[in-house]
């Protein structure tokens, strides 16, 4: 009967005896580099197709927008708004506000979706697109779409009751919908943990 006891240096060269030798240490990878160029056309399409989003945050803004109700007491002077109308314009700029952070996160999320795009590029090509959008439909809500609802009304008489249409007394709201975007890509950038964001995975 042989003998198939051994040393343990035999015994741990018989399984590791043709593997190399761990080395003492290991150079550091180089960092994946930010990828500009090629991300530039499909960044400008972002941009525009984001910006576009616009429109119907516009026409629904204006749909959902309250109006303001006011009382002719006199025809040379301004009409005085009905108790508690002045309020809406607290109602318009929130349901703006929330729309556009609601289009925001949705955005964020589908250029997410763009793996072989992801990056800082596409990331400001979409907030700058949010922006455009927000401009577009603080332009065409109260303008356009809002006027197609609340149309002008003929020469009121004294003691009338008219309708105006819903405004944007500011344009802090233009944010809402970069911010959602902004917050929805960063949680999800936080979460790959990849240092190229999985960009060689698409």
């Amino acid at each position: 009967m042989a003998d198939t006891t051994g040393t343990p240096m035999e015994a741990s060269g018989s399984v590791y005896g043709e593997l190399p030798p761990p080395p003492w240490f290991a150079l550091p990878q180089e960092r994946p580099k930010v990828v500009v160029k090629a991300d530039l056309l499909p960044a400008v399409t972002v941009l525009s197709t984001v910006g576009l989003l616009g429109i119907p945050l516009g026409w629904l803004w204006s749909r959902l927008a309250p109006p303001e109700r006011f009382r002719i007491v006199s025809l040379t002077e301004k009409p005085v708004p009905l108790q508690l109308e002045s309020w809406h314009h607290f109602d318009d700029l929130a349901i703006f506000a929330l729309l556009g952070l609601g289009i925001g996160l949705f955005t964020g999320a589908l250029l997410w979706l763009l793996r072989e795009r992801r990056g800082p590029v596409v990331l400001v090509a979409g907030l700058l697109g949010g922006l455009v959008a927000g401009w577009l439909a603080s332009l065409l809500g109260p303008g356009l779409f809002a006027g197609w609802v609340y149309p002008a009304p003929s020469p009121p008489r004294l003691g009338d009751v008219v309708t105006q249409a819903p405004v944007l007394d500011t344009l802090w709201v233009l944010l809402a919908m970069p911010l959602g975007t902004a917050l929805v890509y960063g949680l999800l950038a936080a979460w790959n943990g990849r240092e190229d964001l999985g960009r060689r995975l698409g």
